[in-house]
């Protein structure tokens, strides 16, 4: 029985890692203007070689955390050192462990939402909400071609390199100080870039015309990443494995600053 005081178990040099087995995902890829991915990264991280960015739509029915939840992302491509991967910009989720544990932990921006996903045939849907807003929404035809043959090639070069289907993800982990202003800025200690990989091990990939749409939304500005042309989707199935990021570099506080708003909502002062 789980109480507020418990006995650590010693875990010698094991790491523990997330492990989705039977994951459920839909990503749709998008070009942006580049300007818009240089303003929103957050130094050190430099635009990488395509101005591409992509929204999941995922579904987690079984994990080894004990819970099962729907989850929501805007990622941004990016780049660190030479080594090519994504930022995520925001991220929602459908249940606080969730919210909790990829914040705390590994620097993930999210926040609590509602979140759809669903499938009929050939045809996928979703949308996400929060505070009244639907603020996403997509369309997906699984018919075996993308929207754009750009997205052909980008698909083939993934899946033909070392890494397979895995992916880079960078966050920032960083907390607010103690003294702090609740809308200011500041930070117990330098905030982190942490660099995590997507393990995946999939089962089902099928190729999909997508639509995508941002609306606005005060809370969740997603609309603030200009959608260009939409490039196409891919709906898998399989496991998906997260283990223990690292830290690779330490930031300035007063250089992060201006990024740090991506995981929590701004009210205006009541008049």
């Amino acid at each position: 029985m789980n109480g507020f005081i418990r006995t650590p178990k010693p875990r010698g040099e094991a790491h523990f890692s997330a492990v989705f087995p039977d994951a459920e995902s839909l990503t749709v890829y998008f070009e942006t203007k580049p300007d818009i991915i240089a303003k929103l990264l957050p130094p050190p991280l430099r635009p990488a070689k395509a101005p591409i960015a992509a929204v999941l739509l995922a579904n987690y029915p079984h994990t080894n955390l004990g819970i099962s939840y729907t989850e929501a992302a805007l990622f941004l491509s990016a780049e660190f050192q030479g080594e090519e991967g994504v930022y995520c910009l925001a991220m929602d989720v459908t249940d606080d462990m969730a919210l909790i544990l990829g914040r705390e932990r590994s620097g993930y921006p999210k926040k609590l939402a509602e979140i759809a996903l669903t499938r009929a045939g050939q045809r996928m849907t979703g949308w996400v909400r929060r505070r009244g807003v639907c603020f996403c929404e997509v369309e997906v035809n699984l018919s075996g071609k993308f929207n754009e043959p750009v997205m052909h090639e980008l698909v083939t070069q993934r899946l033909e390199s070392a890494d397979g289907a895995n992916q880079v993800v960078f966050n920032f982990k960083h907390f607010p100080a103690v003294n702090a202003h609740i809308d200011e800025p500041r930070f117990d200690h330098n905030p982190s870039l942490v660099r995590s990989v997507a393990e995946r091990k999939l089962k089902t990939v099928e190729f999909g015309e997508a639509s995508l749409a941002f609306h606005q939304s005060k809370y969740d500005p997603w609309s603030e990443v200009e959608i260009g042309r939409t490039l196409g989707a891919i709906y898998a199935v399989g496991e998906v494995k997260l283990p223990p990021g690292n830290a690779v570099a330490e930031i300035d506080s007063a250089t992060f600053a201006p990024y740090a708003f991506s995981k929590r909502d701004i009210f205006e002062p009541e008049s």
